[in-house]
């Protein structure tokens, strides 16, 4: 009876005191952004040979159409040549060579230094993409036409959002429509709202150089941004099936000028611009990317290009693209691994929900696909945060819950580390001989700061208690703090000076005014 009591007693201030550790801040993050990857591997050894060996036939044999007159003469002077069709090939050594003589690793600058990431080798970052023209209003929960004060208020809610590591916009500011001006607005919204690293895309080449000077005005003197280049130019040089893009290879070649890193995407949708095959669609992509890769190479071997074959889906029996479901959590997974394999930076897509709704169907769709892709090991995964609607559409409180979800895929990445002290023979041990339960003791403790995260959105309590605190569901709980937020965080970002020169300079239409 006695020892009933104190085991009573003992629980009740054990419980307790992990109530009041609970209520502290954490001393430790045990699940954060960058992560070694590389545990989940669908492809066998033999199967990534396979793949590659047909990726390099496949540009020895058929190669590329479309080639640019610039991009052909240079390539034909490094070791390609034109087969009878006119298409541009590449023999394998010469491609081999490339991937020898490629970027492996380098930083991606943030303004604020804290926020610099080192891309390549297994570390594992979670970040945004997407170009969705449409935005699921967060007053009225209905979708309308993105605009460009909903990037802005995108880009500094991202701003403290801790796993979600860089900001490419994610939106398209339908109400601006001048080309130029777009670019324009996209990259100064972009400069407003975080100091994260950024990116951004281009509409033509010509408007890379603007950009760039508006960036150097931000950083205080002329070529202050190639020092620390903290934006990269997202950028699709290939029309799949195996085209180059004029256009795009021009902003490519603008880009470099600037020091402006590449992520340089394949995005080919399988069973329409690729086989529906998920070997054949592989090997494909693969022969895509390495041709972009090559591209860049032979103009400047070394520079910083992220390898971002990002194998698309669409369901075959009505054409629609299918952001979500196993096959492209799978192929993306799979794109992560081959390019990691052969040493390159890598890049997919993941958490691209077609579900409309903050439900459970987007739950589902993210979670597979962000686990799938952080387990293989990607260095960058995009599009991981607030895209719906396959990509049409963006929310503030999808955001919120993935910026959570992502903890939840960190601390899986992060796996089990076994050691003397996570064994916990002496912790068992006391317990064995002492009040028979493990709450409260130091050992009980420390593991709730190092081994567990406790979210703040998903809700744990039983089902009276979560209905006396008004039943709410997540997306209402995640909708409350986004207004928080973006009710309070207006960061300061510019220097008054440099804003009022670039606002001379530029045709700037973003009014920041909070409230506006």
């Amino acid at each position: 009876m006695d020892r009933a009591r104190r085991t009573r007693r003992g629980s009740i201030r054990s419980r307790d005191a992990m109530h009041a550790l609970r209520a502290r801040p954490p001393e430790h993050d045990p699940c954060p952004p960058g992560q070694p990857g590389g545990h989940y591997r669908p492809l066998k050894e033999t199967d990534l040979k396979a793949i590659y060996d047909t990726a390099l036939r496949i540009l020895s044999e058929l190669g590329m159409d479309d080639s640019p007159q610039a991009l052909s003469d240079q390539a034909l002077q490094s070791g390609a040549f034109l087969n009878g069709q006119g298409r541009l090939c590449y023999p394998r050594g010469m491609v081999e060579d490339v991937i020898d003589r490629a970027c492996k690793h380098f930083v991606f600058y943030g303004r604020d230094p804290g926020h610099d990431l080192e891309i390549g080798g297994d570390r594992v970052y979670f970040g945004t993409g997407g170009a969705a023209v449409q935005t699921l209003d967060i007053d009225s929960g209905a979708y309308r036409p993105s605009t460009l004060r909903d990037l802005y208020d995108f880009s500094r809610l991202v701003d403290v959002l801790k796993n979600v590591a860089w900001f490419t916009r994610c939106c398209v500011a339908t109400d601006v429509t001048n080309n130029l001006d777009l670019d324009i607005n996209t990259a100064y919204a972009l400069l407003r709202g975080t100091t994260k690293p950024v990116g951004t895309s281009f509409f033509l080449a010509e408007h890379v150089e603007p950009v760039v000077r508006m960036f150097d005005r931000a950083l205080g003197g002329s070529g202050r941004f190639s020092r620390r280049p903290f934006c990269k130019a997202h950028i699709s040089p290939v029309i799949s099936p195996l085209r180059y893009g004029e256009d795009a290879f021009q902003v490519v070649l603008q880009a470099m000028e600037h020091g402006m890193p590449l992520n340089l995407i394949i995005a080919a949708q399988s069973g329409a611009t690729s086989p529906a095959t998920i070997a054949g669609m592989l090997a494909c992509t693969l022969a895509e990317t390495l041709a972009a890769l090559v591209m860049v190479n032979i103009f400047r071997a070394g520079y910083p290009m992220i390898f971002s074959n990002w194998p698309f889906v669409i369901d075959l029996r009505t054409g629609a693209f299918s952001g979500g479901g196993g096959e492209i959590a799978l192929l993306n997974a799979a794109s992560a691994q081959l390019s990691n394999w052969l040493g390159l930076p890598s890049g997919v897509a993941a958490s691209m929900a077609d579900a409309k709704a903050v439900d459970a169907q987007m739950g589902v769709e993210k979670a597979l696909s962000s686990l799938a892709t952080g387990l293989a090991g990607s260095n960058m995964v995009y599009e991981s945060s607030g895209m719906m609607a396959s990509l049409l559409g963006v929310s503030f409180e999808s955001f919120v819950i993935d910026d959570e979800m992502l903890s939840h895929v960190y601390r899986i990445i992060r796996g089990v580390e076994v050691n003397e002290e996570t064994l916990g023979f002496e912790a068992i041990r006391e317990v064995v001989a002492g009040e028979g339960h493990f709450l409260g003791m130091g050992h009980t403790m420390d593991a709730m700061q190092t081994e567990h995260f406790y979210p703040s959105l998903a809700d744990r309590n039983d089902p009276r208690t979560w209905q006396e605190q008004g039943a709410r569901d997540i997306w209402e709980r995640a909708r409350a703090r986004a207004r928080e937020i973006l009710g309070n965080h207006y960061p300061n970002y510019l220097d008054p000076v440099a804003d009022r020169r670039i606002r001379s300079d530029f045709n700037i239409l973003l009014d920041c005014t909070p409230g506006s």
